[in-house]
């Protein structure tokens, strides 16, 4: 199992933060898109290491076209050396169409041909065979010589997707590398709705499908906060309801929608109970948050990214003393 770092998307802070990823130890460090473009931030990640896997998590597909993601990813496969991986998600129709100002339908199906689209951008540029995606919802069918970057020696980047409903789930497993599940998860959502999901639709001939976690980590009481603020966040939202559902608080999510709307989000974090929270948070010691992460997700994750949550990543020696004890 690889041991991930988020990663600021600040451009004054990357250098410094992940020079010290890889010397504590991490396999790979990840940025998110929310307040900035993550592409830029990456570029100087891959200068500024050697040795750990780069990516998103995740770019937000449906700001973009198949196209404009093609080449800066391209780009960063070659300049790291092969190491990034490329990690996209769809966001949901407010941000997509009222945010972006980008067409939003159909998001399973849509992702579907953004992938495929994608990889046929990256076939022509690897082989000089012409390009030829022509789809539903985007049309590929023209790379001069002149727009056609230079070789990659790496080949295309892994290319992992975030999903949550079971649509989206069956075009992960179907289509892409790996899977990116959503930071508002649990053990059990993910042991007896993702996994079974994502086994059920991946082809026979394919490699297995990596599953990436991104599991909410608090040492201290100001993380804990942090999570039970960032849970309530992700509770306001619909299309989360499902892990709610399953443990009981389907009405939870409800309240937090309403409180949402009201503007109340500084009184959402208060219906979090500790039930939940411990449910979604590997709490306590660097040694204890260990074990409670090795025991609910080895054997399934492939990769984890600690995660405390906040508008800036505490710094990645916050969790030095825990990357030591999961190596133990």
């Amino acid at each position: 199992m690889k041991i991930d770092a988020r990663l600021d998307t600040s451009l004054t802070a990357v250098a410094g933060d992940v020079r010290a990823i890889e010397e504590i130890g991490f396999d790979g460090a990840w940025n998110t898109e929310n307040r900035a473009d993550p592409f830029l931030s990456l570029t100087l990640a891959c200068e500024h290491s050697t040795r750990i896997a780069v990516g998103p998590s995740v770019a937000i597909a449906f700001a973009r076209t198949p196209m404009t993601v093609a080449y800066p990813s391209w780009d960063l496969q070659r300049f790291s050396e092969g190491r990034l991986i490329l990690g996209l998600g769809s966001q949901i129709r407010p941000h997509v169409a009222k945010r972006f100002s980008m067409p939003w339908s159909e998001p399973a199906d849509r992702m579907r041909e953004f992938v495929l689209a994608l990889r046929a951008i990256w076939h022509t540029w690897s082989t000089g065979d012409r390009l030829e995606h022509r789809g539903r919802f985007y049309e590929h069918s023209l790379m001069a010589p002149a727009f056609t970057p230079a070789t990659n020696p790496y080949g295309p980047p892994p290319v992992f997707l975030a999903a949550v409903g079971p649509r989206m789930l069956q075009v992960a497993a179907e289509e892409a590398d790996g899977l990116f599940v959503h930071p508002f998860c649990t053990e059990t959502y993910l042991r007896d709705v993702i996994v079974p999901e994502v086994t059920a639709h991946r082809p026979a001939d394919a490699a297995p499908l990596q599953i990436a976690l991104s599991p909410f980590v608090a040492l201290d009481e100001s993380d804990v906060e942090a999570v039970r603020r960032q849970i309530s966040f992700y509770g306001s939202t619909p299309a989360y309801r499902r892990v709610l559902e399953l443990h009981g608080q389907g009405d939870l999510q409800t309240e937090l929608h309403r409180m949402s709307k009201e503007g109340r989000w500084d009184e959402m974090p208060a219906l979090v109970d500790d039930e939940l929270l411990h449910a979604m948070c590997a709490v306590g010691s660097p040694d204890e948050a260990a074990r409670s992460l090795r025991q609910r997700y080895g054997g399934v994750a492939d990769r984890l990214r600690l995660n405390r949550p906040g508008d800036a990543p505490p710094p990645p020696q916050h969790f030095a003393e825990l990357v030591d004890a999961l190596r133990r």
